[in-house]
């Protein structure tokens, strides 16, 4: 996936529509849609520079292109979007790392959340030692990547084999 003329190796994306309606869809009350957008990043070493870059792409271009799509403000009926970065390293992080993906927040609101809010997070995930550190809007899923850390270690199959076992063509960026 590309965003801004960098590579991601994958992107992952998530869309939900609720709305509330009198006896016919055509009484319809309120409308309200939520969306997560995650980039996975891969580096050797993930270090404080990396982490300052997905900072960046997340303040100024996911939120840009991914909720406001160039545009002041989210579509009508935005409620909230998640933007995540999780950054894959081999090597396990630097303290100074760490302690800046700690720090991270994004929260922003538009027309004073009445078209709803954005909220950016970070997880960095190393191989090496099988680090998880995370963002504070993002914590829950620490226990996530620590069960998948988990199933590589019993040996189980990834998603490659998972597909190819049942057939399945895995989604590529034209």
């Amino acid at each position: 996936f590309y965003i801004s003329g960098k590579q991601f190796p994958a992107y992952g994306y998530f869309f939900s529509h609720n709305e509330k309606y009198v006896l016919v869809k055509e009484a319809n009350m309120w409308s309200a849609d939520s969306y997560e957008h995650i980039l996975f990043w891969e580096e050797e070493e993930i270090t404080e520079e990396h982490i300052k870059g997905a900072e960046s792409i997340i303040r100024n271009e996911m939120e840009a292109i991914l909720v406001r799509k160039g545009e002041k403000y989210p579509e009508k009926n935005h409620m909230s979007s998640l933007l995540t970065i999780v950054m894959l390293g081999q090597e396990p992080l630097s303290k100074e790392a760490a302690k800046r993906i700690k720090k991270f927040r994004f929260d922003k609101g538009y027309q004073f959340n009445i078209r709803g809010y954005s909220r950016g997070r970070i997880i960095a995930a190393t191989m090496a030692d099988r680090g998880v550190v995370a963002s504070p809007d993002i914590k829950g899923s620490k226990k996530l990547f620590r069960e998948v850390f988990k199933e590589v270690d019993e040996g189980r199959d990834g998603f490659e084999a998972v597909c190819k076992s049942q057939g399945v063509t895995c989604y590529t960026q034209e």
